[in-house]
């Protein structure tokens, strides 16, 4: 199983304690796995189902198999405490992702960006963000906590773009302090 991302472990510690995650695209669950074992309880989706039939029986995580670019958005009126999304981009859902945070909810999100088309996959720009676009899609909605667009080397070359937004006030001193000094 794949180790959860640096940047969805350096967030999670913000989410409400106990709060509702939604993992979208989970593919193989290793961030509804991370979560869960955090004792948050997970919905996570994806189209795959053998991906979703792997997580049968992980404790704490409700596991949906759904196609969200064509089929309608499984998660209607509920709201998260975390909504967590990497390697996947569907730009249309950028909607309902920020619908489905609740109020303090956090949106951690990692995709590739434009430029990683010389590292390799994915090249098709439809599926690399422009620079800011994460920050454009949150919109007035959210307060965004931290952004990253550029490359980086490890784990593999890539051109990557990150945000970290909530929706509400800013955390408290108690939770901010270990994030922006320790990272």
């Amino acid at each position: 199983m794949a180790t959860p991302s640096a940047w969805v472990r350096r967030w999670a510690p913000l989410l409400s304690k106990g709060g509702r995650v939604l993992d979208v695209a989970c593919g193989g669950g290793r961030h509804a796995r991370f979560f869960a074992g955090l004792g948050h309880p997970v919905d996570a989706v994806d189209r795959d189902p053998e991906a979703i039939a792997a997580m049968a029986g992980v404790e704490g995580v409700t596991a949906l198999c759904a196609d969200i670019e064509d089929g309608p958005w499984p998660y209607a009126g509920r709201q998260y405490a975390g909504v967590v999304v990497t390697n996947y981009l569907h730009r249309p859902l950028f909607p309902q992702l920020l619908a489905a945070l609740a109020p303090g909810g956090v949106l951690i999100y990692e995709i590739f960006g434009l430029g990683n088309e010389a590292y390799g996959r994915p090249a098709n720009p439809a599926f690399l963000l422009r620079p800011c676009e994460l920050i454009e899609a949150v919109g007035p909605d959210l307060h965004v906590l931290a952004y990253e667009n550029g490359f980086e080397v490890s784990p593999k070359p890539a051109v990557v773009q990150r945000i970290c937004a909530m929706r509400g006030s800013l955390p408290d001193a108690g939770q901010k302090q270990n994030f922006f000094l320790n990272s």
